[in-house]
């Protein structure tokens, strides 16, 4: 009865087509800003922030990009951890060859490198897709692990490709704290999720969703597939290469190819998946489920284990997180392909009704 919207008449095509139109929707949107700008920051530890807010940020971003090429576009892509790390190299490469360059500047920069990166092997898509664009994604990967290897002026010389960052300000203000580095974080992904929600809502969002649909009908009412294609790629890359950035710069400091193996790729393909795909809420859902799930397992597995009398090594703890994180994801597949985002939408349907049966 709190999720009505009796009362509320829309009386122009503005009001219609706001990104929230359920006046509660917008109070709630306000409040949870409020929360995680001002409250959060006073409550948390820097464990807290440095061990899974900031994580989950960054991963929260770079599941965005993913699911506007894989969710919105339906361009399979295996190639994220080597977007995120063309923009970590590209922007680290532009902070220290140019003296007094400020970081957000740096950030976007890597962006652009990480799209043009992702335009290059975005190619493929213009002739193959399926399982045989995901192996052409999955090539952006080994080719950045060799890159970033053998080519020594990307890595400014270091033989192992290992760097490091330092001295980090934004408007004048040290990055040094936990707090200054969750509130960049948090800044940088309100935004581009603001962005990326009303990008998907234009023109070009429509274009992306009826070359996922069916591509030759869309290539029939006269859509450019290789525009749509080659914008999904480009869009998605820059975000990505945006939160391989602040992973490097803000999360590690210092970091070397490795820090973005094919691993990465994978766990923000799940992030996707389980969350929701073709759902900005989808991207938040899965990278709080795959970055905050192992941490609670952590935790809880151990005490259950005490409570039942049962001695259990770290290894045996990290063994059981595995089997259970997996079953999880499998379960959830089974029950709702859809992804978590479905089941929020179902639920705010019934809310919509709730009391009444209809």
């Amino acid at each position: 009865m709190f999720y009505r919207e009796n009362g509320q008449f829309k009386t122009s095509y503005r009001a219609d087509q706001q990104i929230l139109p359920i006046r509660q929707d917008r109070v709630v949107m306000a409040l949870l800003l409020v929360f995680a700008f001002a409250v959060v920051p006073m409550l948390a530890t820097d464990y807290f922030f440095r061990a899974i807010l900031i994580p989950f940020l960054i991963m929260s971003l770079a599941a965005l990009g993913v699911n506007i090429l894989v969710g919105y576009c339906g361009q399979i892509s295996l190639g994220s951890g080597a977007f995120m790390a063309v923009g970590a190299y590209g922007a680290y490469n532009f902070f220290v060859r140019i003296p007094g360059l400020p970081l957000i500047p740096a950030l976007i920069l890597g962006g652009l490198c990480a799209t043009l990166f992702g335009i290059l092997f975005g190619l493929p898509s213009l002739r193959v897709k399926g399982l045989y664009l995901a192996v052409a994604t999955l090539a952006a990967q080994f080719f950045s692990d060799w890159m970033f290897l053998r080519i020594k002026w990307l890595t400014n010389d270091s033989p192992s490709g290992s760097v490091s960052v330092s001295d980090l300000q934004v408007f004048g203000l040290p990055i040094d704290s936990a707090q200054s580095k969750y509130w960049l974080c948090l800044s940088v992904l309100v935004v581009v999720a603001l962005l990326a929600k009303n990008l998907v809502r234009s023109a070009v969002g429509r274009e992306w969703m009826a070359i996922r649909d069916m591509d030759v009908a869309a290539a029939v009412i006269g859509i450019r597939p290789m525009y749509a294609k080659l914008s999904a790629f480009a869009v998605s890359s820059f975000i990505v290469g945006v939160a391989g950035s602040l992973w490097a710069f803000i999360y590690l400091g210092a970091w070397e190819p490795a820090a973005f193996s094919v691993d990465i790729s994978f766990r923000l393909l799940f992030m996707v998946i389980i969350g929701g795909l073709g759902s900005i809420l989808g991207g938040f859902l899965g990278a709080a489920f795959i970055t905050l799930l192992p941490i609670a397992l952590s935790q809880i597995l151990p005490a259950m284990a005490g409570v039942v009398g049962i001695e259990i090594s770290t290894a045996g703890v990290s063994h059981a997180e595995l089997m259970i994180f997996g079953a999880l994801i499998v379960w959830f597949l089974i029950v709702e392909p859809h992804g978590l985002a479905k089941l929020w939408s179902i639920a705010k349907q019934k809310l919509r009704l709730w009391p009444f049966p209809h």
